[in-house]
């Protein structure tokens, strides 16, 4: 059992670094974190919506009196869980290596309100977006806050006496995806590059290049990791991930090369050691993900229609345990 409880709020993890969970982690449901020395702060990601990035402000402002004023705040990917609470963080210089700029400019809060909007005119795609986040979350008053520094490969800073190293390794959750590395503390904030307890998510990929990145994880000098959604953790979930990841392609390479739908080879690949990690569905988009890959293609995933297949999935695993008296 892991020394840390996976609770709801801020988290002392030693050497005026912290982790502020959200549980279950499920869609949306992500960590961020504070890095304090002397009067200077960092944080790392915003959250969902302005409610839930407030609140979690206001937490880390009792505890951490310098956090009064952020000046730094580095979001680690441009999906709208780690960004859409960066207007809160007034005055800060909003740190971000170019990809992850480029991509919140095309997925912004302005871009993704109009999806909101219109999930009813979305079919099975809409209602799964509504049901999984829609419902959830908040998402009045967002102003589009995008980053006002960029980097391409690696980036050092200085919180105080401490120095933290930003390094992005390629596209592979998203991407821009970055690693914050307080070497000091032997500390990693992994943004959206681990998932621990759930299922990633590969938007971008190459799967190659994720696993490449997992070893890089496991080759730092750290203890603590404090991944994008789930608890805190160490090195076996990041060699957990890993094992996903070949797993998973080695089955998705197998039916694509028996020209198995990708739909259906989702369905067909046993979730295996890893069936007690949340929201299956998920294999949906990792398995189109794969056979992108396969196919040698570039065109972007087109999400609702993978959105309307993780409605079949849920649809079909309510199904299943309604008739069978169990978990799918």
């Amino acid at each position: 059992m892991s020394k840390w409880q996976y609770t709801k709020g801020l988290h002392d993890l030693g050497g005026r670094c912290f982790a502020y969970l959200q549980p279950d982690g499920s869609w949306g449901w992500s960590n961020a974190g504070l890095i304090a020395s002397g009067d200077q702060t960092l944080l790392v990601d915003t959250l969902f919506d302005l409610p839930l990035t407030a609140q979690m402000l206001a937490t880390m402002r009792d505890a951490v009196p310098a956090a009064r004023r952020i000046g730094k705040l580095v979001n680690t990917h441009a999906n709208g869980d780690h960004t859409f609470g960066n207007q809160l963080v007034e005055g800060a210089d909003i740190i971000a290596c170019r990809a992850c700029a480029d991509e919140y400019a095309e997925w912004s809060p302005s871009h993704f309100l109009k999806l909101a909007a219109d999930w009813k005119n979305s079919g099975d795609g809409g209602a799964f977006f509504h049901e999984t986040m829609g419902s959830k979350f908040d998402w009045r008053g967002l102003v589009d806050t995008p980053p006002t520094t960029v980097f391409d490969q690696t980036m050092e800073l200085t919180v105080g006496d401490k120095k933290l190293v930003l390094t992005h390794l390629g596209a592979a959750h998203t991407r821009g995806d970055v690693l914050v590395h307080v070497p000091a503390d032997r500390i990693l904030y992994t943004g959206d590059l681990l998932f621990v307890g759930g299922h990633p998510v590969i938007w971008e990929g190459p799967i190659g290049n994720w696993i490449k990145t997992c070893d890089y994880i496991l080759g730092l000098d750290v203890d603590i990791i404090v991944p994008g959604h789930g608890p805190i953790s160490e090195k076996p979930a990041v060699a957990d991930l890993k094992s996903y990841f070949e797993y998973i392609a080695a089955e998705a390479r197998r039916h694509f090369d028996n020209g198995v739908p990708s739909e259906v080879a989702a369905q067909k690949i046993s979730l295996d050691r890893f069936a007690s990690w949340l929201d299956p569905e998920r294999m949906i988009i990792n398995v189109a993900a794969l056979y992108r890959e396969f196919s040698g293609t570039e065109k972007p995933l087109e999400r609702m229609p993978l959105f309307a297949a993780m409605k079949r999935w849920r649809d079909r695993a309510g199904h299943d345990h309604a008739s069978h008296g169990k978990a799918p």
